[in-house]
């Protein structure tokens, strides 16, 4: 199986089971022993053994072998060996112990390109993949084609007229304070003696 629907079909068991922090790295510089390592991680025993029954049973589907799957028993490390390609689907505690990325990651392998690839040599073997379209794009596209088509219209550019905006001053909360009892008291008072001085 060519390596690259080989790393394809196995970032696609692993997104299938919602693997979390998936990462695939090129190995041919570092060892013979195999081209390509994916490291995920699973929250519990039960999702990195579904993890590894999911690679198996994607790779198998597509006719690839199975070398060793070690690990399964107890599922906090479950190593998948696919010959040209080492899968290592671990919990995070024992992922950030181990730290594998730090030896093997030297070049890591991003997921649209692995997929761009696998699809290329798809299409090369005469299967035919079809183009995906969001749902809302194809109905536009199509209630496009029904319609007849207009000239289109030139627009007339605006100009706007750039305004001058007075500096605003810059607004808090407001906080009310009660007027002394004393300050109410004389304020009548000084109304009443202002009224008799002007009659």
């Amino acid at each position: 199986m060519d390596i690259k629907k080989l790393q394809s079909l196995v970032i696609d068991a692993l997104e299938d089971v919602k693997a979390q922090d998936i990462r695939a790295y090129d190995t041919v510089h570092l060892t013979s022993l195999f081209d390509r390592m994916a490291i995920a991680s699973g929250t519990s025993n039960r999702q990195t053994k579904a993890l590894a029954a999911s690679v198996r049973d994607k790779i198998k589907e597509n006719g690839g072998t199975i070398v060793s799957i070690e690990g399964e028993d107890t599922g906090e490390w479950v190593l998948v060996d696919l010959g040209d390609m080492v899968v290592h689907i671990m919990q995070p505690a024992i992922r950030e112990y181990y730290r594998l990325e730090e030896i093997w990651g030297d070049k890591e392998i991003k997921f649209g390109a692995a997929k761009r690839m696998s699809k290329r040599t798809a299409s090369e073997e005469g299967e035919e993949t079809p183009k995906k379209r969001s749902r809302h794009l194809a109905a536009s596209q199509a209630a496009a084609d029904d319609e007849p088509k207009k000239p289109a219209r030139k627009t007339a550019v605006k100009k706007t007229a750039v305004k001058k905006t007075a500096a605003k001053t810059p607004v808090g909360k407001t906080v009310k304070v009660a007027v002394a009892k004393s300050t109410t008291a004389r304020k009548p008072a000084a109304k009443r003696a202002a009224r008799t001085k002007a009659a």
